[in-house]
């Protein structure tokens, strides 16, 4: 229920009320500290990488979400003793944070649906994994809220990489 909330009031024409500088650091951390039990339970591996002291415009908490979402469904689509990582690096004015899986991966024609809402790969297997098939909507709609993007590669049996690409700050004002 409450990822509808959410849903809800992103798709509010003012739905970034909250804009301020963030680090992108804090909310790499903070996210992986809300799924660290998560991946224990799973016996999934998180790691970390990547640059640090990126900046950001915008709503720490929604970020935070957004990325903890995107580590949600890694660890839930990830083989037990596998691996979730987490890269962060910028290029071209904009910060990509990226969560690479070992998943099964999904497949070519359902990858335009996979940010639909209540779009669930295999209903079958939603019963095993929980969810709501919200979650990538919801990091959809928190990433062009903050005037990027999120893009997907996945091949089936090698896993996905979601990465979050949003606007570099630098020198106090955005790059792009």
């Amino acid at each position: 229920m409450q990822e509808i909330i959410d849903l809800s009031r992103l798709q509010e024409p003012d739905a970034l009320v909250k804009a301020e500088l963030v680090q992108v650091d804090d909310v790499v951390e903070e996210a992986l500290d809300r799924v660290r039990v998560a991946a224990e339970t799973h016996g999934i591996s998180l790691v970390r990488g990547g640059e640090r002291g990126l900046r950001v415009y915008g709503d720490e908490a929604l970020l935070t979400t957004a990325v903890r979402n995107l580590l949600d469904n890694a660890i839930r689509y990830s083989p037990g003793a596998g691996r979730v990582s987490i890269g962060v690096k910028a290029a071209e004015g904009m910060v990509r944070i990226a969560v690479v899986d070992q998943g099964m991966g999904i497949p070519a024609e359902a990858q335009s649906r996979v940010f639909e809402r209540f779009y669930r790969l295999d209903e079958a297997r939603s019963r095993d994994t929980g969810g709501t098939g919200l979650g990538l909507s919801i990091v959809k709609h928190i990433a062009a809220d903050h005037g990027g993007e999120v893009t997907l590669w996945s091949k089936e049996g090698r896993g996905s990489t979601f990465t979050l690409v949003i606007p570099q700050v630098t020198d106090g004002r955005s790059a792009a």
